[in-house]
Formats: structure tokens, C-alpha cells, sequence
């Protein structure tokens, strides 16, 4: 039996991608699935996932939206609730809050997906990097923005690496908060934790394991359509299904999106000292263990 408390939301997130109000509002139904990242970390590719176990191999499928993220503040929750609440299949949608500015449920599911921060970084840049003007002015522009707005990144990947670390995450949130308040709720039965490099290693593997955690047997004669589907190639070929507004808000459209798919860049470009830094800083935030954890999948048995 775990012991592990259950947790209750203490804050807002307001900012140029949160309302964490949404969820003071969202009507839960026991069978709700909630994919949880700190951002760039599988998200989508879990998306397509889930999508794929609950409509039994489908092709074609519009993932995003069918599954919203539903603290962006765009559009607004007047909009976001109503839609939510008149969807009639299994209801999977995202968040990138931590734990604490979210509602929580007993009874739904929550898939946690866990990613080494460098990755998430070089990942998020590219995101950030080919923003347009589309991206800016939904963000910006739409009514509600509490702080600052958010500009363009600076054409530096190793000064956007030293800022995001130096300032909590700045331009977007803070990494350390989103990884450690999750962190703390891994051992509840309604939480599942996934790592990106264990799925990109062993994706049939995790399906299975996906599966399980949310109580959908797998129909064995569309399997090799799964997976199929969860491929990184079909996705990228097929990406404006899986990506937010079909890619407008970027430059190259969804292909942009679904980027790589891949970790281990940030190696050709940081110096020894400056990766060093970040591990640091995990070890610092987040302890040994769950810093272990994100940096290679594995969970030391307890």
C-alpha cells in the first residue's frame, strides 16, 4: 500500500502559455486519462500512443485535437471546458503543470514522462527557434496574458542553455518544480512514470506496459499497426494530425513540431564543464535518485 499522500492544488500558474484555472473547472469522469510532461518530452508521441490503444489502430486519427492540452491559455477555458466536456470517447488530455497548480483526481490515470533535461532543452529551442508570427500573437495577444510576453530566443543555443538553467527555466517554467512535485506522487497506483529513452529503446515494450496501466487489453491482430502508427516515421510523415493548429505556429509547419525524435544532441555542442553544470543542478534539485532517474530511465528498487 503506498503511502504516499495525495496531492492538492496550493496555486495558480498564470503565464504566456498557463491558466491553471482551467482545472478548477474540468468535470472528471473516472475513465480520464491525463498525460502529464515538463515539456518536449514524448508528449505527443504518448498522445499518438493512447490514441492508438483506444481506437484500436486507427489511422489517421486528428490527436491533437482530440486530446488538447488543457492549461494553455489558448483558447480560453470558455472555449477549452465546453469542448472537453462534449467529447463521448475516452478522454485523454495534456498538461505541463506540476502537480501542485492542478486538480487531482483518485480515479483517473496520470502518465508521467520523464526526460534529461539537456534533451528537453535542445528540443524546446528548436520549438522556441522556429516560432512565427502566428505563435507570438496567440500567445501574446489573446486577452488574459498575466506577466510578461513571450519573444523570440536568442540565436545562441548554448546562452538559451545557460538562461533556462541560471533562471529556473526562463523563457518558459521552471523544469526542477514540473520533474520533483511528480517526483513525489510516483508511488500512487493512479500514476504510471515513463521515460523517453525507454520508450525510443523499447517501444513495443512500454505499449504493452501503457496498456496495462490504462486497463485496454491490446486487439493482437491490429498490433503490428500500433506500432506502425507510433512510429517516429509515420508520425513525422503524417505530423499534422499530432500537432497543435496542424503546425501553423511554426515555421516548416508540423514536420518542425516532430522534430528529431532523438536524445544525446546537446553532446556535440556543450563543453564537459557546461554539462556538468546541469547534472549538478539535478543532483541539487532533485536529488539523487529522481536525478538517476531522469538522467537514464532507471529507478533504483526501493
Amino acid at each position: 500500500m503506498s503511502k504516499t499522500s495525495r496531492p492538492a492544488k496550493t496555486r495558480e500558474l498564470h503565464n504566456h502559455h498557463f491558466d491553471s484555472t482551467i482545472w478548477n473547472d474540468f468535470k472528471f469522469r473516472d475513465d480520464d486519462i491525463v498525460i502529464s510532461t515538463y515539456a518536449k518530452s514524448g508528449t505527443t508521441w504518448v498522445q499518438q500512443i493512447l490514441a492508438q490503444l483506444l481506437f484500436d489502430g486507427e489511422a489517421g486519427m486528428d490527436v491533437a485535437y482530440m486530446s488538447p492540452w488543457l492549461d494553455l491559455r489558448v483558447p480560453p477555458k470558455e472555449v477549452k471546458i465546453p469542448f472537453v466536456e462534449a467529447q463521448t470517447h475516452r478522454r485523454f488530455v495534456k498538461t505541463h503543470l506540476p502537480v501542485d497548480a492542478l486538480v487531482f483526481s483518485d480515479k483517473a490515470k496520470y502518465i508521467y514522462i520523464g526526460r534529461d533535461g539537456r534533451d528537453v532543452l535542445w528540443s524546446l529551442y528548436n520549438h522556441h527557434l522556429n516560432a512565427n508570427d502566428f505563435f507570438y500573437d496567440a500567445l501574446n495577444n489573446t486577452p488574459g496574458l498575466v506577466g510578461p510576453s513571450l519573444a523570440p530566443p536568442t540565436d545562441s543555443i548554448i546562452d538559451y542553455y545557460h538562461e533556462w538553467l541560471d533562471q529556473d527555466g526562463h523563457p518558459f517554467w521552471s523544469f526542477w518544480d514540473n520533474v520533483r512535485t511528480w517526483w513525489a506522487i510516483r508511488d500512487l497506483p493512479n500514476v504510471y512514470f515513463l521515460h523517453f529513452s525507454n520508450l525510443r529503446e523499447d517501444m513495443p515494450g512500454e505499449i504493452r506496459k501503457i496498456a496495462e496501466f490504462i486497463d485496454t487489453p491490446i486487439n493482437e491482430a491490429n498490433w503490428d499497426a500500433i506500432l506502425e502508427h507510433c512510429s517516429f516515421d509515420y508520425m513525422k510523415t503524417n505530423a499534422t494530425k499530432s500537432t497543435p493548429m496542424g503546425g501553423a505556429f511554426w515555421d516548416g509547419g508540423a514536420q518542425t513540431f516532430v522534430n528529431k525524435g532523438i536524445n544525446g544532441r546537446w553532446r556535440e555542442t556543450l563543453s564537459e564543464e557546461e554539462s556538468l553544470k546541469y547534472e549538478a543542478l539535478a543532483l541539487q534539485e532533485l536529488g539523487a535518485e529522481c536525478s538517476q532517474w531522469l538522467a537514464t530511465g532507471e529507478i533504483a528498487p526501493s
